[in-house]
């Protein structure tokens, strides 16, 4: 394997040096290594060094030495990097709110300056990473070639939101045409909603725009949800402006669009409200993409109300008045049924409630947030195979980070020592690597190299034991010379004490470091565990002092959030709970409504939520969205159905006649509604990232289920509790 620059401090082709195919000492080959560059070499041999090799092998050859790689490091742009870094401490100020009115300014300036360089940063690298696929193209032919690293997923990433953001919005809106044609067969209720969801997502999309908001893999649907809410709440309108034209065929186009406007947008408004209240509080997770997209959804619901109300009244006023052969006249079959249902087998529906709450309990109590970022793509991306070949074979994908603060406070510090030996010798030169190196820290940094390799999860181990056991192997087994090792240290070529040394020891700072990657894809890992168990037997095992031990890298980081997906559920859902009672509240001034009205939703996001815990699928940053946006879409039928139930109930007074009218006529538009909720979400399985396929089928189900609940379970309870006062046969 070949070792590409990296940022000029090693030659353009430096190669893994082989020493074993040499002989002699580490000393002796120091200045006569070898490398698979050399034409003279023994390959038989330089491979089976490289195999055995305590610091190669697993890094560019696998074990069983048919799988091998080349690591390239990228040249970074040295005023991005310093940029980044200075962006990355003002922010860490502005989290603990120790920032400075100048240094707000200051990280404002970065702000701007980084978002451009970081968008050169991004272009460079896809011009590379393209370039590189070109060159692996000539070679396909030879064998299996993958490609991995960071730069390639982040590259690749950006890819899959452009592509989502296209396949989701383009298949969204052709099932929207579809639908639209089948269920009300008229051009104008073709034209005139799509028009609406074009205008709002067109307009949300220029606000992100001037605001600057960079769209995430999360975010990325963001335009397919408000097609379909826009959609929704256009449908609801479309059904009340056809039934008034039904029973008042006579009205004029304006009166019937002021009515229709004047009776929708109470319910729409809360209905908006509430689905604003579900994104918005994703806003109190700890999960900045998550944030980001709490707010961006809830800015454009605003943008849909306004646009449903405004645009959509104001363009059909100019329509003309409908034909009365368009008219609804028919009721749907399958809201009939569910009416049928309640009315003959309302209890059995409570039962069945009662006893899905129960069994989504048990699931909830199941939920994990272990799962692997390898498995957050499909088996058929290059990221996917990539990473699982660099899982399987090459030591490891998630890396982590042991240092060591080796300083020892009994030992006499280095200028003591110094005056001491000018003081019996005159003045002298003394080099702190000429005593850094003592048994004491070698021994303590091989027992914690074996104890971490010995770990089932851990894959390839690296550290100053690494290249001791280099060292080692020349002298046929003997245990090495700490004193000799401070000779190579100094005597070393730049270029080898770079690769051999410097990676695993800061004389300066008196530390050592120990890097080890973890298989991401191992089924049983449990990564909490893992940490708090290294943490843990470091300390106990070796009696090391807590304070001068760091764990650190990207297992930590990766780890720290799936550990703060069980908090923002929680938050998300007790927000979302308590913002949306309140909001029922005020709305219906009953808190019996808003209990009714929240429970048939509550319990379609438990079902779900528990399903995920039967089924041990864990939470991600999708799927950890699902319950609070479920209950925020979903109690927009409780409140359409609650707010018409009132309505017709005030005039028939009989609780029977109610339900099966609302059920053929605000039932309808329910149906309508979520079917295009339903099918939108199914959508989103046409994505690459599998968080986002769970996201869209979940919250589909989830959906599905809230229908069910809102026409069966909801005026069940209507019709248990009774909310609502007959009226008065002889009003005065």
């Amino acid at each position: 394997g070949a070792l590409g620059s990296r940022d000029g401090d090693l030659p353009q082709e430096f190669g893994f040096p082989l020493v074993k195919i040499v002989g002699g000492s580490l000393v002796d080959v120091a200045e006569n290594y070898k490398t698979l560059l050399d034409k003279d070499i023994d390959r038989e041999k330089a491979r089976e060094e490289l195999i055995n090799s305590p610091l190669f092998s697993e890094q560019v050859i696998s074990k069983d030495g048919t799988t091998t790689a080349l690591i390239i490091y990228f040249k970074q742009d040295s005023g991005y990097e310093k940029l980044k870094g200075e962006r990355n401490r003002l922010t860490l100020k502005r989290f603990n709110n120790t920032l400075t009115a100048e240094e707000e300014q200051r990280l404002h300036d970065i702000d701007v300056k980084y978002e451009s360089l970081k968008e050169k940063n991004n272009a460079t690298n896809h011009e590379v990473i393209k370039n590189i696929r070109g060159i692996m193209d000539r070679y396909k032919d030879q064998g299996q070639l993958y490609i991995g690293g960071v730069p390639m997923i982040v590259d690749d990433m950006i890819t899959y939101i452009k592509n989502d953001l296209v396949i989701f919005g383009t298949g969204i809106f052709i099932f929207l045409v579809v639908m639209l044609g089948i269920i009300f067969r008229q051009l104008r209720w073709i034209i005139l909603p799509l028009a609406s969801c074009i205008f709002s997502v067109s307009l949300m999309m220029g606000l992100l725009g001037l605001i600057g908001w960079k769209v995430t893999v999360i975010s990325s649907n963001f335009i397919s949800l408000m097609l379909i809410i826009t959609m929704s709440m256009n449908v609801h309108l479309i059904v009340r402006y056809r039934q008034l034209l039904r029973d008042v065929p006579d009205m004029n186009q304006r009166d019937l669009v002021f009515n229709t406007a004047r009776k929708m947008v109470w319910p729409c408004l809360y209905t908006a409200l509430t689905t604003m209240m579900g994104f918005g509080s994703l806003v109190v997770s700890d999960i900045k993409p998550v944030i980001d997209f709490g707010w961006m959804m809830t800015l454009g619901l605003a943008v849909t109300f306004l646009t449903s109300f405004l645009l959509f009244p104001s363009i059909l006023v100019m329509l003309g008045k409908s034909s009365l052969v368009t008219a609804e006249k028919t009721e749907v079959p399958f809201t009939a049924f569910l009416a049928r249902l309640t009315e003959r087998h309302g209890n059995k529906i409570l039962v069945i409630a009662i006893l899905l709450a129960l069994i989504s309990g048990y699931g909830i109590s199941r939920l994990k947030v272990e799962n692997s970022f390898v498995n957050y793509f499909s088996d058929s991306t290059e990221i996917y195979k990539g990473l699982k070949l660099i899982d399987d074979k090459l030591g490891g994908t998630a890396s982590l980070d042991i240092i060591l603060k080796l300083d020892n406070p009994e030992e006499t510090p280095p200028a003591e020592q110094d005056d001491e030996l000018d003081a019996m010798f005159g003045e002298i030169e003394v080099d702190k690597a000429d005593y850094w190196f003592t048994p004491e820290k070698i021994n303590l940094i091989e027992g914690m190299h074996d104890y971490l390799a010995s770990l089932p999860a851990v894959g390839k181990v690296l550290s100053l034991a690494s290249t001791i056991r280099v060292a080692e192997s020349l002298t046929k087994g003997g245990k090495f010379d700490t004193f000799l090792l401070a000779v190579i240290y100094k005597q070393l070529p730049e270029v080898l004490r770079e690769q051999m040394i410097t990676p695993y020891v800061s004389i300066e700072k008196d530390e050592a470091r120990i890097n080890l990657r973890v298989k991401d894809s191992l089924k049983d890992l449990r990564r909490k565990e893992l940490l708090e168990k290294i943490h843990r037997d470091l300390i106990q095992k070796f009696n090391f002092p807590e304070n001068k031990l760091e764990i650190t890298g990207l297992l930590v980081l990766y780890n720290n959030m799936l550990q703060s997906l069980f908090k923002s559920q929680i938050l998300t859902l007790g927000v979302v709970m308590i913002g949306i009672a309140l909001m029922l509240l005020v709305l219906f001034q009953s808190v019996s409504l808003a209990v009714i009205g929240i429970i048939p939703n509550i319990l379609s996001a438990a079902i779900i939520l528990g399903l995920m815990g039967l089924l041990n699928i864990p939470l991600d940053m999708m799927t950890i969205t699902i319950a609070a946006i479920t209950i925020g879409i979903a109690v927009d039928n409780a409140i359409h159905y609650i707010y018409r139930f009132r309505e017709e109930f005030a005039r028939s007074g009989d609780y029977l006649e109610t339900l099966h009218y609302c059920h053929a006529n605000i039932g309808r538009a329910v149906f309508y509604t979520a079917i295009t909720i339903i099918v939108g979400f199914s959508i989103l399985v046409m994505s690459n990232f599998i968080p986002t396929i769970y996201f869209g089928l979940l919250t589909a189900m989830a959906m599905f289920i809230a229908l069910f609940a809102a026409l069966t379970l909801l005026p069940k309870l209507i019709l248990l509790w009774k909310p609502f006062k007959k009226p008065d046969p002889n009003p005065t």
